[in-house]
């Protein structure tokens, strides 16, 4: 099961990673991807906020619609505050949330957990991006991987016994020899006891952005 502390610790993980580097250019490019640092961090704050409006007022339709983003004149350090608020704001939505809460996210119908799981993929793996970018490392623990790999990813392939090494892996983040990596991916919001519809109807309406315009 994945918790809030577990969203908590892959936060505190990576702001860690990231303190020492908030005096370097957040401009360059974000690992592999074609966002840049700053971009990647505040993408990450955006998320989290909008996962716990959707979780708040049960939103199981679309989006929520409001949009957050650091100010526009903040420093690297300023950003990577944004990115732990909204990690904490998030955790204590879902610790507040009933377990049968359920919210909208175009993957499917998700649940506290499932929100949950997916801060928690996108703070490892665009930590990853970002620490790639910035010249740090980003080295979480193995038995969150683990949960997040069970919860979120129970119809992939697990090609290796390091977690993290297969959760960047199926990401498309690194190589694996001998395993080509999916050709795309989708994690799973909604309980592991529940079909999951990874298409949801109604079709959602188009949400811009869920990043830095």
């Amino acid at each position: 099961m994945i918790t809030a502390d577990d969203l908590e610790s892959a936060v505190g993980h990576l702001v860690q990673a990231l303190r020492p580097a908030v005096d370097a250019d957040w401009n360059v490019p974000a690992g592999t991807i074609d966002w840049t640092c700053r971009a990647t961090a505040e993408h990450l704050g955006q998320a989290q906020l909008h996962w716990a409006s959707q979780l708040a007022v049960g939103a199981r339709t679309q989006y929520v619609r409001w949009s957050a983003r650091a100010q526009e004149l903040a420093p690297p350090a300023g950003v990577l505050d944004f990115v732990e608020a909204a990690g904490s704001i998030l955790a204590s939505v879902v610790r507040a949330s009933a377990p049968d809460v359920r919210a909208f996210h175009p993957w499917g119908i998700g649940d506290p957990e499932g929100f949950t799981g997916m801060a928690c993929v996108e703070v490892l793996v665009h930590g990853h991006d970002l620490t790639t970018g910035l010249g740090c490392s980003l080295t979480p623990p193995p038995d969150l991987c683990e949960r997040v790999l069970t919860r979120m990813f129970p119809h992939e392939p697990r090609p290796t016994a390091d977690p993290w090494l297969n959760l960047r892996w199926l990401t498309g983040r690194t190589a694996i020899p001998d395993n080509p990596a999916p050709a795309s991916w989708k994690w799973r919001p909604t309980p592991l006891a529940e079909t999951w519809d990874p298409n949801p109807t109604p079709a959602p309406m188009p949400f811009t952005p869920l990043r830095p315009s």
